[in-house]
């Protein structure tokens, strides 16, 4: 019989002192790297945790990240926006100097100024931040507005800014440079004064008339186009008798004249002479209106048609006349807000009435006609008046500006041309307000249309033609929100600027206006003109209730920038608990490894002792 050897490689004794060897070499790489383990799988059981802490750690890592480079842009954005501030007080600052002294130039030292500021302007709004326009919204890779140059002169092919205001003020001035308006023929009475054409955007618009004028008969405005008249067949008016006139400018703005019937030869400015028959006084009253009219014409008219000849090249803003239309009264008349919309016939109400039921739908939003109680703005009863549908059509719309009815004529107004929409169920009563099919408005910018251009009626879509100053984003949303980021799980900012915001928009338009305008130094009419257009300016560049200023938009950014401060310290504090729970888990404890160091090392040499003993042992010691 044999017996076989003891291999003590492959017994127990044999395989523990390889276990404890191995335990032995991971406890010293654990020592001298002071993780667990080189990779997750050696980690055991604190595998998952430890990958989705890193995780974790890993996205506030990249917010943290994101978060900077937003700063960076803000921070730009802020640095430029106070720059803007600051250029807005000096135009202003030059706009409502006094006097207004004009150069040899044909503009003030505050135009020229106005003119370097335009050029800064434009720069600013074309700041970079790596490749990125700040002012574009989300075009980020296209400047946010043309130069300065090309705003004010144009291109080849295309109209800038001075060739608006010419054509505007041509249309607004008229043939005969009294501002649309048609004046009596100096021996014809009684003195007619009258628009020459209804609904109109030209021009001067008639507002009112007084008189204390004795014997005379005074009458208006009234009619379709609108129209003055003013009847001294009675016998002359006494001396210190009064007249005056209230106009509507193009720009929204009112200007008055005031004439005195005077005995005083010869008459003294804004008087009239009393003649030696009511014949004579009469056309002595006409020759001093037209002399009064063609001044106003010629110094605030021409002011306010430069300001609205900005708006119609800057802004989105636009609006569409209707057609002149009368009411049912037995003599019929241009109708009017107070204009029923719906009654009898021999009323004073539109010529097709709405029912109970029809519709009107403006922007995608309906009104609906009812019997009676209708409330919000999309409900209106069938016998409001003609204003009380306006003022819900504009509440839909959400146009600044109100929409209005003159001499028969409606005009509505936007603030956003390319998605104004009008349509009614009942396309007859919509054809009673002076409109037919869906009532839409020419898209700015706006060019006066027709030939000549002093009798023009209407404005068009000049985009083909004209320069378009903003080039950035043009979409739906606000500014802020063309910009959008998350800064944490569970939040985002926005962050987005854009140069046609009103604020910046308004500044850039301001400042354009201004610089435009130049006027022959010697003419009659220049310094008052000058003054009248530098008023304007100055006053539109006052910051107006519930109107956004540059100071607005600064503090959205402030509340963006304090939104981060908040996540980062959150973020911070998530990570400085987050890295402890995983230095626990990936981490030892360098103490209890280098007691486990010296158990092992004592297990170890035991074996070893257990070993050398075994090997030692033979068949004779055994037995």
């Amino acid at each position: 019989m044999s017996i076989s050897s003891i291999n003590y490689g492959s017994s127990l004794l044999g395989l523990s002192v390889r276990n404890i060897t191995s335990q032995l070499a991971d406890l010293s790489t654990q020592l001298s790297s002071g993780v667990k383990a080189n990779n997750y799988a050696g980690m055991g059981p604190d595998e998952g945790f430890a990958i989705a802490a890193r995780a974790q750690l890993s996205n506030i890592s990249a917010f943290s990240l994101t978060m900077t480079h937003v700063n960076t842009v803000i921070g730009a954005v802020n640095t430029s926006l106070q720059s803007l501030s600051k250029i807005q007080g000096q135009v202003q600052g030059g706009a409502s100097a006094t006097p207004q002294n004009l150069t040899s130039t044909g503009q003030t030292t505050g135009q020229q100024t106005a003119l370097s500021n335009l050029s800064a302007i434009t720069g600013i709004l074309n700041t970079q931040v790596g490749d990125r326009y700040i002012f574009s919204g989300s075009a980020t890779d296209r400047p946010a507005v043309a130069s300065a140059d090309d705003i004010l002169n144009g291109t080849s092919t295309q109209a800038g800014l001075k060739q608006v205001i010419a054509e505007r003020q041509q249309a607004d001035l008229g043939l005969n440079g009294l501002g649309r308006l048609n004046l009596s023929a100096s021996a014809t009475m009684p003195i007619t004064l009258a628009e020459d054409v209804a609904g109109s955007p030209f021009g001067f618009k008639l507002s009112g008339v007084t008189s204390s004028l004795t014997n005379a008969t005074v009458t208006g405005p009234s009619g379709s186009p609108a129209g003055i008249s003013v009847d001294l067949t009675a016998g002359n008016p006494n001396a210190g008798d009064q007249i005056g006139f209230t106009f509507k400018l193009p720009d929204g703005t009112s200007e008055s004249i005031k004439l005195t019937a005077s005995t005083t030869t010869p008459a003294p400015a804004n008087t009239f002479a009393i003649g030696a028959t009511p014949a004579a006084t009469s056309a002595n009253l006409n020759a001093a209106l037209n002399t009064a009219l063609s001044t106003l014409a010629g110094t605030s008219l021409v002011a306010a048609s430069a300001v609205t000849a900005g708006d119609n090249f800057f802004n989105t803003a636009s609006s569409v006349s209707g057609t002149v239309v009368n009411n049912k009264l037995a003599t019929p008349a241009p109708i009017t807000g107070a204009t029923l919309l719906s009654g009898p016939g021999g009323s004073d109400s539109i010529a097709t009435s709405f029912a109970t039921g029809d519709t009107i739908t403006v922007n995608g939003q309906t009104i609906t006609f009812v019997a009676s109680g209708a409330s919000g703005n999309t409900q209106i009863n069938v016998g409001d008046s003609v204003q009380t549908l306006l003022s819900k059509i504009d509440a839909l719309s959400g146009t600044s500006k109100a929409s209005t009815v003159s001499g028969g004529a409606i005009t509505l107004r936007t603030d956003d041309a390319a998605s104004f929409s009008v349509t009614s169920s009942n396309a007859g009563a919509l054809s009673a307000l002076g409109f037919s099919g869906t009532v839409t408005a020419a898209t700015p910018p706006l060019r006066v249309s027709g030939a000549p251009l002093g009798s023009a009626t209407s404005l068009v879509n000049g985009s083909a033609n004209t320069v378009a100053w903003y080039t950035g984003n043009t979409g739906p949303g606000s500014a802020r929100s063309s910009s959008t980021i998350r800064v944490d799980t569970a939040q985002s900012i926005q962050y987005g600027a854009q140069a046609n915001e009103f604020a910046i928009r308004s500044l850039v338009q301001q400042t354009a206006v201004y610089a435009a305008v130049t006027t022959p130094p010697a003419a009659a009419n220049a310094g008052p003109q000058i003054a009248a257009l530098s008023q304007r300016i100055a006053a539109n560049m006052t910051p107006q209730l519930g109107q956004q200023s540059i100071s607005d938009i600064q503090t959205d950014f402030a509340n963006a920038q304090t939104t981060m401060k908040d996540v980062t310290a959150r973020q911070t504090q998530a990570k400085a608990a987050m890295q402890s729970m995983v230095d626990q888990t990936e981490g030892i404890t360098q103490s209890e490894v280098a007691s486990q160091i010296l158990q092992l090392q004592t297990n170890l040499q035991a074996s070893y002792q257990t070993t050398s003993m075994l090997a030692q042992l033979t068949l004779v010691k055994y037995l």
